[in-house]
């Protein structure tokens, strides 16, 4: 009896020293979050290679490696290990081989063969630029890729011979290029994207291409002696940065031929299973902000062009042949929800699963992935709310979720519980969807900060999704509402150009809708709304500011103040002026000056903070800079967060994001409560 009670005291003991406490999610969680992408199934349906993206805290770096796992979710498995990144897996025709990308030596980006059968591994390139999109032939024999060429950029100023041990500045920097710096690249050297085969027993790769352009993803003809591939070939194509073909590539005498001619964006071409049409994707550009991407189909000689999507009216994308090539796959948005479709030859859509998400890791977007066998097989990223992206598989029996790769994490952290909403727009009474998270062991009785989380883009869509910044911003004790306020994408054409050189306007009213509709359910606390967005939700949270005193305090993240100057020195010049304006701002200044929020400058007494990162090329950090310095020559209570190396994408590092984050709370969390 004796030895039997000291053995359950024992087993007592060990359980509680196992078990752990329940408590909310912390900001260094985040780097314990890992998430799933580009599932690629096998030809033959029977094993997924999946890439599995995790961080190193002490590195602050983001990380992959490849598994596989069959169809049933048995032998879940590494193919590769070590913390460096591995992806872009591709099968061959075969299924026995696959090529990916991998940084593994010296930290240099290499293309990789590995043979299934030993997991034998090998190095197809040492090139000094790594390839890009990368296909098979369908013999197996060869690959076909982008890869960046450099060309030497001559300056017209010619400077003196220095004397002998002379330490001099470095030269001048001379630049004639309207294009000359993008976002995440810095200041962009001489040089272009041409296209190469390399045979996948290695060797040399060879270039088929020289031009002054870019050359877009290649794919291979039926009998592998020609490339299709898209590009923008037009002389000025600085000036048109969306008016790109379909072109063909003759391998025995690099003849190029246009197959398509329209203006407008065709891309994405990909080929039928019999080798005698191209499915591409594109539309008739009417210099919008923005314009549903339609799906196409023509024979290979660029004749009989189809278009098959014309009743649609939602964006396609990552379209894929079905084998039996009367119709293809293809991945969509709706109402905040990713989808996979099939699409007839005659255009009739059929939705085969939902639910598909969990890229977007920081913010909740629309993001997501999938693949298809050649019998009907496909896999894809799950996504969820309560969850980043998983794995998942379908077939004409249903689906079944694979992977459950956070579950150890989230088996001790409680999460916010999301509840989707909509609400009448008090402008025009239009239908606006949202969502509300609420704080982990939520009371409806008590009363709670709220924080309004606005999207960027203007022109992309939150979802049904997991977003580790949503969720730190509820484990804080916040109630928020996410939303696709008029412009989003997911809802058609009518709705996304409900903006159309009309932004910022009247989604504010669609917005501030949305708060008093979450305040009509009786636990938010309106003396302590907050505000906050990034890129296009920076441009509306100082857009806010500027119409209302509502807020107690607000985040303004990468945003843009001023029209006129960001039109002027954002990467894609061309671009904003030509389809979010109409006219350049020396033509139409009033128009540029009405829709910036330095024009409501005036009106703000909400203590505001600016965060943008220093070498963020799409919205510069200029433009945070002129609105601090316009707040405090106002005298109104403001700070600056400057993120050290983050481009546009903050969240690029995992230490990025936590200091977002923690940015925001720390400057809300200043303003609660306080008279």
């Amino acid at each position: 009896m004796k030895i039997g009670i000291k053995f359950c005291f024992f087993l007592l003991v060990s359980a509680t020293s196992l078990a752990q406490v329940s408590s909310n999610l912390e900001l260094t969680d985040i780097f314990n979050m890992e998430f799933v992408s580009d599932p690629q199934i096998s030809p033959d349906g029977s094993k997924i290679i999946y890439v599995r993206n995790f961080t190193d805290i002490m590195t602050d770096k983001n990380l992959s490696n490849l598994w596989m796992i069959n169809f049933d979710g048995s032998q879940n498995r590494p193919l590769t290990t070590g913390n460096h990144n591995d992806y872009y897996p591709r099968w061959s025709h075969d299924g026995k081989k696959i090529i990916f990308k991998s940084n593994r030596a010296d930290e240099k980006m290499k293309l990789y063969m590995m043979w299934l059968d030993t997991k034998e591994t090998a190095p197809l390139t040492n090139t000094p630029k790594a390839p890009g999109a990368v296909s098979w032939s369908h013999d197996d024999r060869y690959l076909a890729f982008t890869m960046f060429v450099p060309e030497a950029e001559e300056s017209i100023i010619k400077m003196p011979a220095k004397p002998d041990g002379a330490k001099w500045n470095t030269p001048p920097t001379y630049i004639d290029k309207l294009n000359y710096r993008g976002d995440g690249q810095g200041y962009i050297k001489g040089g272009h994207d041409q296209l190469f085969t390399l045979s996948t027993d290695g060797g040399t790769p060879k270039q088929l291409t020289t031009s002054k352009f870019d050359h877009g993803a290649p794919i291979w003809s039926i009998d592998d002696k020609q490339l299709y591939f898209s590009a923008n070939f037009n002389p000025d194509e600085a000036f048109e940065p969306a008016n790109s073909e379909i072109y063909s590539l003759q391998l025995a005498t690099a003849e190029v031929t246009a197959l398509t001619t329209r203006y407008g964006p065709d891309s994405s071409p990909v080929l039928s299973p019999d080798g005698k049409h191209i499915a591409y994707s594109g539309y008739d550009d009417e210099l919008q902000g923005y314009q549903v991407t339609e799906l196409y189909v023509m024979d290979t000689d660029g004749s009989s062009s189809k278009l098959l999507s014309g009743d649609f009216d939602r964006d396609i994308a990552n379209a894929q042949w079905a084998a039996d090539g009367k119709g293809l796959y293809f991945q969509y948005d709706a109402e905040g929800d990713s989808k996979i479709g099939h699409i007839t030859l005659d255009g009739k859509v059929t939705t085969l699963v939902d639910g598909l998400g969990g890229l977007s890791l920081g913010r909740p977007y629309n993001a997501a992935a999938f693949s298809v066998s050649n019998n009907a097989k496909f896999a894809y990223t799950l996504g969820g709310t309560q969850h980043p992206s998983d794995l998942a598989v379908g077939d004409k029996k249903g689906t079944k979720r694979l992977t459950f790769i956070n579950d150890d994490l989230f088996s001790f952290r409680n999460l916010g519980k999301v509840e989707e909403i909509w609400w009448e727009s008090s402008f025009d009474q239009r239908k606006i969807q949202g969502w509300i998270v609420t704080p982990p062991n939520f009371d409806p009785n008590k009363k709670y900060p709220f924080i309004l989380e606005i999207h960027g883009g203007p022109f992309t869509s939150y979802g049904s999704v997991y977003s580790a910044e949503i969720q730190a911003y509820a484990a804080a004790g916040y109630v928020v509402l996410y939303s696709n306020p008029r412009g989003s994408t997911s809802y058609g054409a009518e709705f996304g150009n409900l903006i159309h050189h009309d932004y910022p306007n009247h989604d504010y009213d669609d917005l501030m809708s949305g708060v008093d509709a979450v305040i009509e359910k009786g636990y938010v606390d309106t003396e302590n709304l907050f505000v906050t967005g990034g890129s296009g939700g920076g441009v509306l949270t100082a857009w806010i500011v500027g119409k209302t005193d509502r807020f107690k305090a607000a985040v303004v993240a990468k945003p843009v103040i001023n029209w006129t100057s960001f039109v002027l020195y954002a990467d894609g010049a061309a671009f904003f002026s030509k389809y979010w304006f109409g006219k350049k701002p020396w033509e139409d200044p009033e128009n540029y000056f009405r829709r910036s929020p330095l024009s409501y400058v005036g009106n703000v007494t909400t203590p505001t903070m600016l965060l943008t990162g220093e070498e963020d090329y799409r919205t510069p950090i200029a433009e945070s800079e002129q609105f601090y310095t316009a707040l405090k020559l106002e005298g109104v209570e403001t700070a600056m967060v400057r993120i050290p190396g983050a481009g546009h994408g903050i969240a690029n590092r995992p230490s990025n994001l936590v200091a977002k984050i923690a940015s925001v709370l720390a400057w809300f969390d200043k303003y609660k409560n306080a008279e």
